[in-house]
C-alpha cells in the first residue's frame, strides 16, 4: 500500500502512470487557488472555509510523504525521524501552519502569518514537472552560478565604494549607495537615487554596461543547462 502511495506521490518514481499526473495536476490548482486568498485584503468567512479545507487537503500529502519517507530517503528507518527536517518537508510544514496560528489566535502577527502562506508556491517542486526539471539545471550548473553571483556582488561592492566616494553629498550612507549600484548593475534604473556629477554619471554608465554583460551571462548559462537537460530526457524516453 505505501509503496503505491509513493508511486502516485513521489516525482522520484520512473513510471509517470495517470494516477500520478492527475495528483500533481490536483495539487498544482489547489496550491495555486491557497495563494487567491493573498490578493485580497479582507478575507470573507468562504475565503476562511476554503483555507480550511486546503490546510486538510496539505496535511493529508504532507502525511503521506511522512509514511513513505522510507522511500522517499535511503530505506531506513530513520528517515521517519530525519524526513520532517528536509527542506521541502519544512516548506510543506510552513504550509499548514498559518491555518492553525490563525484560527488559534496565538500570534497576532496577522500580516506575518498571511505572508508565510507564500510557502505554499514552493510546494509546486513537488508536483510541476517543468519546474523539477528547472532545478535539475540550477543544481548541475550551480558551480558557474555561484561563480556569476560572487562576480556581481563584488562588482555592486565596489561600485558602491566609487560611488559613495565621488558623490558624497548625494548619498547620505553607504547603504543608500549599495541600493543605487544595485539598481544601477540591474539596469532598472528607478530614478530615486542618481549621480549628479559628470564622474559620477560616468560610473553610472559603466556599471549599467556591465549589468548587461552581468544578467546575460547566467541566462546563457541556464539556458545551455536547460537544453541539455531537455536532451538527457529525450535521449532517456528514446531509449525506455
Amino acid at each position: 500500500m505505501r509503496e503505491r502511495i509513493y508511486a502516485v506521490i513521489s516525482d522520484e518514481t520512473e513510471a509517470d502512470g495517470w494516477q500520478a499526473n492527475a495528483y500533481d495536476w490536483f495539487m498544482i490548482v489547489t496550491i495555486i487557488i491557497s495563494l487567491m486568498p493573498l490578493c485580497f485584503k479582507e478575507i470573507s468567512f468562504r475565503m476562511i472555509v476554503l483555507e480550511q479545507m486546503i490546510t486538510i487537503v496539505f496535511l493529508v500529502d504532507y502525511l503521506m510523504r511522512w509514511i513513505c519517507a522510507d522511500y522517499l530517503g535511503n530505506g531506513e528507518r530513520i528517515s521517519f525521524l530525519l524526513y520532517p527536517l528536509t527542506p521541502l518537508a519544512l516548506v510543506d510544514l510552513l504550509s499548514i501552519l498559518p491555518t492553525f496560528m490563525h484560527v488559534s489566535q496565538v500570534l497576532r502577527l496577522s500580516r506575518i502569518v498571511r505572508l508565510m502562506r507564500i510557502a505554499r508556491a514552493v510546494k509546486l517542486v513537488n508536483h510541476s514537472r517543468s519546474v523539477q526539471l528547472i532545478m535539475r539545471v540550477l543544481r548541475r550548473e550551480r558551480a558557474a552560478l555561484f561563480a556569476v553571483l560572487v562576480l556581481a556582488i563584488g562588482y555592486v561592492f565596489v561600485s558602491a565604494l566609487v560611488i559613495f566616494n565621488v558623490e558624497p553629498d548625494t548619498f547620505d550612507t553607504f547603504f543608500d549607495a549599495l541600493y543605487w549600484a544595485v539598481i544601477s548593475l540591474s539596469t532598472i534604473g528607478y530614478g530615486d537615487v542618481y549621480a549628479t556629477s559628470v564622474a559620477g554619471r560616468a560610473i553610472s554608465m559603466v556599471s549599467a554596461m556591465m549589468g548587461i554583460a552581468v544578467v546575460a551571462l547566467p541566462s546563457g548559462i541556464i539556458t545551455a543547462g536547460f537544453v541539455e537537460e531537455l536532451r538527457s530526457e529525450h535521449e532517456k524516453a528514446s531509449t525506455m
